[in-house]
C-alpha cells in the first residue's frame, strides 16, 4: 500500500543501518580478539606474576631492605595479577583496535578529513604511550624516593598490591591522556573553534591550569605534580605549532579556493 502522505523519507534506509550494525560488531569483535590473543601471549610469557613483579619494581626500589608488598585480600595475589595483564594486553593491541575504529569510520570520510583522521589516531597512541612510559620510568621513582623519604623510621612501609594498582591505573590514565594535549589542541584549531592566535594569547592561562590539574590528579608531593605540569606546557606549544602544520595540510578543496569536482 503506498503512503498517503508521499514517499518515506527513511524508506529504503534500513538495510544500510543494520549493515553498519554488523560491521560494527565484525570491528568489535576483530578488537576483542586481539585483546585476547595479547593477553595469551602475556599469560605464557612473562606471566601475570612476572607482569605484577615488573610494574612493582619502582616502588619496590625505595622500599627498606626486606620490606614487600602485601596482599590483605584473600583472592587478590590472583586477581591482581590478571587484572596487570588484562591491562597490559589492551595496551599491546592498542594498534589494533584503534585500526578497526578507524577502518569503520574511514569509508564515510572526505579525502582532507582523511588526512587529518589517520594521523591523529596515529599520534594519539603514540602520545599515550610515550606518557605512560614516562611515567613509569621517570615519575615513580622519583615520587616513590620522595615519599620514602619523610617516612618516619618507626613506620614499616608495606604497601597494600590492590592499593598499588588502583593507583598505577590513576597515574598511568592521568599521564597518558594529559600527554594527548596537542592532539586536543589541534583538533579544536582545526575545526575551527579557536584560532592559532587565541591558543597563542591562552598560553598563560594554560600553564595555570596544568599546574591546577596536576595538584588535582597527582598525588599531593611537588614531584609528580611539577612531572605533569611541565611537560603539559611543553606539549601545548608542540600542539599549536602542529596544528598550523595540520591547517596547512588537511584543508578542504573549496577551503583553498579550488572547485570540487
Amino acid at each position: 500500500m503506498s503512503n498517503p502522505n508521499g514517499p518515506d523519507e527513511l524508506e529504503g534506509t534500513e538495510q544500510p543501518f543494520v549493515s553498519h550494525l554488523v560491521e560494527l560488531r565484525d570491528r568489535l569483535i576483530r578488537a576483542v580478539i586481539a585483546i585476547g590473543i595479547c593477553f595469551g601471549a602475556l599469560a605464557f610469557w612473562p606471566g601475570p606474576a612476572a607482569l605484577y613483579d615488573m610494574l612493582a619494581q619502582p616502588l619496590v626500589a625505595t622500599l627498606p631492605e626486606g620490606a614487600t608488598l602485601i596482599a590483605t585480600n584473600v583472592i587478590s595475589p590472583f586477581v591482581v595479577p590478571l587484572k596487570i595483564t588484562l591491562m597490559g594486553a589492551f595496551l599491546l593491541a592498542l594498534p589494533v583496535v584503534l585500526y578497526q575504529l578507524w577502518a569503520f569510520v574511514a569509508p564515510g570520510l572526505y579525502t582532507h578529513e582523511k588526512k587529518l583522521v589517520l594521523p591523529l589516531v596515529v599520534s594519539s597512541t603514540l602520545l599515550f604511550f610515550v606518557g605512560v612510559a614516562f611515567c613509569y620510568f621517570f615519575v615513580f621513582g622519583k615520587v616513590f624516593a620522595f615519599i620514602q623519604s619523610f617516612a618516619p623510621k618507626s613506620i614499616t612501609a608495606a604497601p597494600d598490591i590492590e592499593a598499588y594498582l588502583s593507583f598505577v591505573m590513576t597515574m598511568f590514565i592521568a599521564f597518558g591522556a594529559s600527554f594527548e594535549v596537542p592532539v586536543v589542541v589541534v583538533v579544536l584549531a582545526r575545526v575551527g573553534l579557536v584560532s592559532i592566535e587565541k591558543l597563542k594569547a591562552f598560553r598563560a592561562y594554560f600553564i595555570v591550569l596544568a599546574f591546577i590539574v596536576a595538584a588535582v590528579i597527582t598525588p599531593p608531593d611537588i614531584v609528580s605534580q611539577l612531572a605533569l605540569a611541565i611537560p603539559m606546557c611543553l606539549l601545548y606549544e608542540v600542539g599549536i605549532w602542529a596544528a598550523q602544520i595540520f591547517i596547512k595540510h588537511t584543508k578542504a578543496p573549496d577551503e583553498e579556493g579550488v572547485k570540487p569536482q
